[in-house]
């Protein structure tokens, strides 16, 4: 999908825009100290916390034998318990073609991990009293006041007609993907996809000199697949949360989460896009080709959007890049109860919210997990499945075949990273499995 180049003109406008929202809005406000402290993730032996050394080994068979077998190009695997770090390694290559081994700290595209991030903020400001969760969202992006249900698309010419929705789109509505939005070319509806691509909305992942602000006007002008409040439907709720941030905090996106979340919690490696010096630990998205793992090309998106092009698309459902052990300490912090480093993100009565069943389980999970705030969160019918971990348990994954849970009741936390496009990987399910054996107390 291409973009035109920004104007001067636009430019201008977008930085009186930006001028103004940072005069009329509110100040953002600090990261508050805690009356306790965690300490941030450090590595301790495994058995310090309740956990055998000998089991884990099993993992080290598992990821070797996935890259033995050609199943995945290479993996980083994290487990931490009670706040310590018993396991990280790396397996593998980061890139076959230029025969770079992968590190422990190398960076990968997280992609709609970046969700839980996103919601995260979000809450961040909720517990400022900026707004209620049941608000319309249009109060702050107008142009989703006049918001429709489609019902007719016409293939000839790409015209469609829509009913007025029920109910406004909410922010509740928008965490949960039960708005109707959709999401463009990963949507399950053709007519979907190209309605968002005639009208230029950016689904993913860019390196055009576009904005999420353009992107959330475009996208405010389309039909939705469903009233709000009444499916879930997977979506670009996320990145029209990232703009109502813009707009509530009064900077740019990026920069909020930078000062308000990464920096507190010192995810140093974590952001939309990287700099020169970190480019090198960018891990390649790779697929396999016969016997090899190749490069991916470039599709509707090109691959290598976190170090080229223009880096001004800030998507909050697919865009962040981080490390396993950024990500670990993320979900450290929620395991914690919003609290780490001495630092609080979120109260613990907010972080209890964000975990509450907000989508009923006729509309996600069948009943062996339910859909929070920002987590798909295991269920006592999920637990009794096996290898889910205990009820309670909060999972996402991304686009780019990275998969994390943190289990509250275990205080027990796993990160799996991999960069891969196809294939036949197994290792999501098996690595969840021996994290939970491996518990020895």
């Amino acid at each position: 999908m291409k973009t035109p180049v920004l104007s001067a003109g636009r430019l201008l406008r977008g930085a009186a825009l930006a001028l103004c929202l940072t005069l009329s809005a509110a100040p953002a406000s600090a990261q508050t100290k805690s009356v306790r402290t965690s300490p941030p993730l450090q590595e301790a032996a495994p058995a310090r916390v309740g956990v055998s050394a000998e089991r884990l080994a099993r993992i080290d068979a598992m990821c070797a034998d996935a890259i033995r077998e050609n199943r995945i190009p290479g993996v980083v695997a994290l487990v931490a318990r009670h706040g310590k770090i018993v396991y990280h390694k790396a397996f593998g290559m980061a890139d076959n073609e230029a025969g770079r081994r992968l590190k422990r700290d190398d960076i990968f595209r997280i992609a709609s991990q970046s969700k839980a991030i996103t919601s995260t903020a979000v809450m961040m400001l909720w517990e400022e009293g900026r707004f209620r969760l049941d608000d319309p969202v249009s109060n702050w992006i107008p142009g989703f006041k006049d918001a429709q249900v489609l019902t007719n698309y016409n293939e000839a010419d790409g015209t469609w007609t829509g009913e007025p929705v029920k109910r406004a789109i909410t922010i509740r509505h928008l965490l949960t993907h039960t708005s109707g939005l959709g999401y463009g070319v990963i949507d399950g509806d053709a007519r979907f996809k190209k309605l968002y691509a005639k009208a230029g909305v950016v689904d993913l992942f860019t390196t055009e000199p576009v904005t999420i602000g353009e992107s959330v006007e475009r996208l405010a002008k389309l039909p939705l697949h469903h009233h709000p409040g009444e499916k879930f439907t997977y979506s670009e709720g996320l990145d029209v949360l990232g703009r109502f941030i813009e707009i509530v905090s009064g900077m740019p996106f990026d920069v909020f989460l930078q000062k308000r979340l990464f920096g507190p919690l010192g995810m140093k490696d974590t952001g939309f896009y990287l700099p020169a010096e970190k480019a090198g630990r960018l891990v390649a998205v790779q697929k396999p080709e016969g016997s090899r793992w190749v490069r991916y090309p470039v599709t509707f998106y090109d691959p290598d959007y976190p170090i080229k092009g223009a880096k001004s698309f800030f998507s909050g459902g697919a865009g962040l890049c981080s490390t396993a052990k950024d990500y670990a300490t993320f979900l450290q912090m929620y395991l914690n109860g919003g609290e780490l480093g001495g630092v609080r993100i979120l109260s613990r009565t907010t972080v209890d919210t964000v975990l509450r069943e907000q989508v009923g389980r006729d509309l996600f999970g069948g009943g062996d997990k339910h859909y929070g705030l920002a987590f798909g969160v295991v269920t006592e019918k999920g637990q009794g499945k096996g290898g889910e971990g205990s009820a309670g348990t909060f999972d996402w994954g991304g686009y780019f075949n990275t998969q994390y849970f943190a289990d509250p009741k275990e205080q027990l936390i796993g990160v799996l990273m991999k960069q891969t496009q196809g294939g036949d990987d197994n290792t999501g399910w098996k690595f969840r499995q021996l994290v939970g054996q491996s518990v020895d107390d």
